[in-house]
């Protein structure tokens, strides 16, 4: 009570009728058990000097993750698909995190996520993919192109820094390149 409710409602883009629509199981959302796994966030969780590469094409979602990251003290840069994320990664070793929408034009997250996982020096940079496409099967192809978490859209705030204090606690900062 007093508290309010989220409710989630799946239409598909064309009605086939009850039959072919796909049981609850078949989903996944903001309750999945990998996002539940994730510890929740410290009170004195710090992000000093952490450095996300943020690719999306959407600017009302990077408006909004880039927002909460900023208020946390996070440098974030932002690339609006994979091909660019590709290029800003080279000029910016330095990246802490990599935040990858999977749908985009040009160059899609899974691909860029592929592309960053065999440069070596990348092979072990955190990559959260981010996807508002939930469907069964989507976390385990966004785990085999090489992402180390996946998130589903819209994000929840808290969880997903708290997905980002995880993987900066668990990889070692990446050194800045001396001036």
């Amino acid at each position: 009570p007093d508290q309010g409710s989220t409710f989630t409602l799946y239409l598909p883009a064309i009605y086939m009728g009850a039959e072919a629509a796909p049981a609850r199981e078949e989903l996944v959302g903001p309750t999945a058990q990998y996002i539940d796994d994730v510890p929740p966030l410290p009170k004195e969780a710090s992000f000093d000097d952490l450095k996300v590469l943020l690719v999306d094409d959407d600017m009302r979602n990077i408006f909004a993750i880039k927002s909460v990251l900023e208020g946390r003290g996070i440098e974030v840069l932002h690339a609006e698909n994979g091909k660019v994320a590709l290029e800003m990664l080279q000029t910016h070793p330095d990246v802490s995190l990599v935040l990858m929408d999977t749908m985009m034009p040009e160059m899609d997250g899974l691909s860029a996520t592929r592309a960053i996982r065999d440069i070596i020096q990348f092979e072990s940079l955190p990559i959260i993919s981010l996807t508002a496409k939930a469907m069964k099967g989507d976390r385990e192809k966004a785990l085999e192109a090489g992402a180390s978490d996946y998130v589903t859209k819209p994000v929840d705030p808290e969880k997903l820094l708290a997905v980002i204090h995880l993987w900066s606690k668990r990889m070692p900062r990446r050194a800045r390149p001396q001036a």
